[in-house]
């Protein structure tokens, strides 16, 4: 059975002050989820936190090479990362959500695994699959 995403858990997502672990964020500003980070933090009110494979900080924060060297808290995981890539994200997360307090994880527009979705719902996360914050914020009204 394939995912279908729930709009009162994006709506929650985007409107409740959070901290978000951008998975993929680094500080080149040419990629997309340095962009959509921004959008999450300015426009959303977000605390947005950098993960990726140098650990490289962006918008002023500090960068963690993974999820399990983030201190926390961190309630989203947003996943910019390629859909073979994505599982172990999700893992990641599901592994972290009780230390860091993890409720959901967004898989961004085009990342798509229904197996890794299925593995973060039965963990008891919330998940979103196939779209972005910057189109369901505006599409919301926020």
């Amino acid at each position: 059975m394939s995912h279908v995403n729930d709009a009162d858990v994006i709506r929650r997502l985007l409107t409740n002050p959070a901290t978000w672990a951008v998975a993929g964020l680094s500080s080149n500003s040419a990629r997309t989820a340095y962009g959509v980070s921004e959008y999450i933090r300015d426009r959303l009110g977000m605390r947005v936190v950098p993960v990726n494979p140098r650990g490289e900080d962006a918008h002023g924060e500090t960068g963690y090479r993974r999820l399990a060297d983030v201190p926390g808290p961190v309630e989203v995981v947003d996943c910019f990362v390629n859909s073979t890539r994505v599982g172990e994200v999700v893992d990641d997360a599901i592994a972290e959500a009780d230390r860091l307090g993890i409720r959901a994880v967004w898989l961004q527009l085009g990342v798509i695994d229904e197996a890794a979705a299925q593995r973060a719902k039965d963990a008891g996360l919330d998940v979103v699959m196939d779209t972005c914050p910057a189109i369901e914020g505006p599409r919301l009204g926020l």
